[in-house]
């Protein structure tokens, strides 16, 4: 049995060697060295070649190092066996500090008064709601949506999710579906997305969904934070929902292009805070033991955790 490295744009020889310490009973090899197809059983990818992983007779299952699964379902070829995802507590909580500190950062007027201390202002309007006031509407109540929310509502912040599919989460008001999205978003000061990418989520942040975000609420106007992906927003729309004062400002950690073009007028926008897609960075050496650890359970005959299912597309 062999464990089937197939990454681009990381040090592959970093991840073998992580590998090949946790797991010193097993072959590590390389995507793009000469290896037996046939005794390949496990794969761990970070947006591999397209079709490079057709052809494994023996594959029993996938496993993406990264907490997204939609590089893997970019590959038309992808071989039909079970997907794995990683669920890294230490992932979940650097996220959550990342949608509590700009949550917060909208709450407290930061970027305000960033620019007037650049400009010497001393604002006698010191005003600032208190986070009860605010609400926030959280898209996607998986790992990461869930511990966000409770977090938030630890802050004080009146909190309330949307997934697609119903969810019964004990102490948060949820919405679900078309029927609820529109409620959902009128009843958001703050909107944190969190969505997987799929054929249904892409493109979901557009002008229509900011139109529908409240304009009654605390804050003066509606701010969006987006720690997805990239390809869950419409650049143009968020730019003109700032331009029209639908969205009052913007955190985005994730972009359309990665790297975000140095000529993109995000980067100079005065409601707009760009981070560089590190709202929530796996530890490498967890990543691979989280996937050790579900090898070993496959070789001793147990079900693997954390399950793609393919039709959803996470």
């Amino acid at each position: 049995m062999t464990l089937l490295i197939a990454m681009t744009g990381w040090h592959v020889e970093d991840w073998r060697q992580r590998f090949q310490a946790l797991l010193p009973e097993l072959p590590v090899v390389v995507l793009g060295e000469p290896f037996d197809r046939r005794a390949v059983h496990y794969v761990a990818s970070w947006k591999h070649p397209e079709g490079s992983l057709a052809g494994l007779p023996n594959l029993d299952a996938i496993f993406s190092l990264g907490a997204g699964v939609d590089h893997l379902f970019a590959d038309s070829r992808l071989p039909d066996v079970p997907i794995a995802r990683v669920v890294d507590p230490d992932l979940t909580n650097r996220m959550s500090e990342y949608i509590v500190l700009h949550c917060l950062m909208h709450l407290r007027q930061q970027r305000r008064y960033d620019r007037q201390q650049r400009e010497a202002v001393w604002d006698d309007d010191r005003h600032q709601p208190a986070a009860r006031s605010v609400r926030i509407g959280i898209m996607g109540l998986g790992e990461l949506g869930l511990d966000a929310a409770r977090k938030l509502q630890m802050v004080g912040f009146d909190v309330a999710g949307w997934s697609r599919s119903p969810k019964d989460v004990d102490g948060l008001q949820s919405f679900a579906g078309e029927d609820g999205l529109v409620t959902f978003l009128a009843r958001t000061d703050i909107l944190v997305c969190l969505l997987p990418l799929t054929t249904d989520t892409r493109g979901v942040l557009n002008a229509w969904l900011f139109s529908g975000l409240a304009q009654d609420g605390r804050l003066g106007g509606a701010f969006l934070i987006n720690a997805g992906r990239g390809g869950l927003q419409v650049e143009a729309d968020i730019l003109a929902a700032l331009a029209a004062g639908t969205l009052k400002g913007a955190t985005l950690d994730v972009f359309e292009t990665e790297p975000l073009p140095s000529d993109s007028p995000l980067w100079n926008h005065p409601a707009v805070t760009v981070t560089p897609h590190n709202a929530a960075m796996s530890e490498p050496e967890a990543v691979a033991g989280l996937i050790a650890a579900q090898i070993r359970r496959l070789q001793a005959g147990e079900p693997l955790e954390h399950v793609v299912d393919p039709a959803k597309g996470y």
